[in-house]
């Protein structure tokens, strides 16, 4: 899989309990993500978000994990340039009331940045399955980039995905740990 750009990191650390019939799963899951430096004439830090979907399935986001955007903008403008996240906005972004709690935070500078969802609940409710943890980039008067990484649910054993992007995007590394 490949994916491009700069550097996040996302921690779903110590999910807490995931309780499927009398079993009960705890997991750290970890994405890093870089954000590209894009030598560009008019940069604006890029919109980021970050949802899980059923794999091999084209329908609505199970789980939005994060969502970054200029939450600074006078009158709440900045959700004005959410839907050109297009992916996003078409699986289900357009139904998230923001700000969301747990959820939104505003644009990062291009480099590496660290997000902790240790408890996120709908990761702690995802029932086991076949996933992708799809993450869109798009930045006003820029472009736009998606990239997907596998992700088994409940983990049951170690597992790292990758995925570099063109533009938008840098390195993905997805790392998993039961």
């Amino acid at each position: 899989m490949n994916c491009s750009a700069s550097r996040t990191l996302f921690q779903l650390g110590a999910l807490g309990t995931l309780a499927a019939g009398s079993s009960a799963w705890a997991a750290t899951v970890q994405l890093k993500l870089d954000l590209p430096r894009l030598n560009v004439a008019e940069y604006h830090r890029p919109y980021v978000a970050v949802w899980i979907e059923k794999a091999g399935e084209s329908g609505p986001a199970v789980a939005q994990l994060a969502v970054w955007y200029d939450i600074k903008k006078q009158n709440n403008a900045g959700t004005k340039w959410l839907k050109d996240m297009r992916q996003w906005w078409r699986q289900g972004g357009r139904n998230l009331t923001v700000p969301a709690d747990g959820v939104t935070a505003a644009t990062r500078a291009p480099g590496e940045h660290v997000i902790s969802l240790d408890t996120h609940p709908a990761l702690a409710a995802l029932p086991p399955g076949q996933y992708e943890i799809v993450v869109e980039s798009s930045r006003e008067a820029g472009g736009r980039e998606v990239q997907r990484l596998p992700l088994t649910w409940p983990v049951k054993a170690p597992a790292t995905a990758t995925a570099k992007g063109e533009h938008e995007l840098g390195a993905l590394e997805l790392a998993v740990k039961p």
